[in-house]
């Protein structure tokens, strides 16, 4: 199977190639006021408002590096289908792929209920490479948070109500 690979701080991750819809540069993005603070924002693609999530800070706690190599990832969400909305993630040294074996990942020993999306790990020769399982990255309630939201600062916008920044 072919995974898109990126980093978090130093670590390794991967997600399947095939929820992968679009890999863009960092974006200018709206502002979603009073969201968590792994949600880095939002912007308008072909028409359709996107909720931009950045990895490094759900994962960690802090906010992805702002480099060349920093990508905004749109994948289909919750998994490529005709159900699927588009959710932007911003990735790390999202810069290559990977192909590797789904029997070769094996569970990773641990199970964190916070970090849910959180797949098997495979032993590279780069070190270990852990799955993320883009289905699994949102709960219900952020979901709904999030599309909703997106929706509702992209029209505020449109009417003059905001301005676009770059997520920190």
């Amino acid at each position: 199977m072919l995974f898109l690979r990126f980093a978090i701080a130093t670590d390794h991750y991967v997600i399947e190639a095939g929820h992968v819809a679009e890999v863009l540069p960092w974006l200018a993005l709206k502002r979603l006021p009073a969201a968590p603070a792994w949600v880095a924002g939002a912007f308008s693609y072909r028409g359709e408002s996107v909720p931009v999530i950045d990895m490094t800070r759900l994962a960690t706690g802090v906010g992805a590096p702002e480099r060349r190599s920093t990508r905004l990832v749109l994948v289909h969400y919750p998994a490529p289908g005709p159900q699927a909305r588009r959710l932007g993630v911003l990735l790390e040294r999202a810069t290559g792929t990977m192909r590797a074996d789904v029997e070769a990942f094996r569970s990773s020993g641990v199970d964190l209920p916070e970090g849910r999306y959180l797949g098997p790990v495979l032993d590279t020769e780069d070190g270990l490479v852990q799955w993320v399982r883009v289905d699994q990255l949102l709960t219900g309630e952020a979901r709904a948070l999030l599309f909703d939201a997106a929706q509702a600062a992209l029209a505020d916008e449109a009417h003059g109500a905001g301005g676009a920044g770059v997520p920190a």
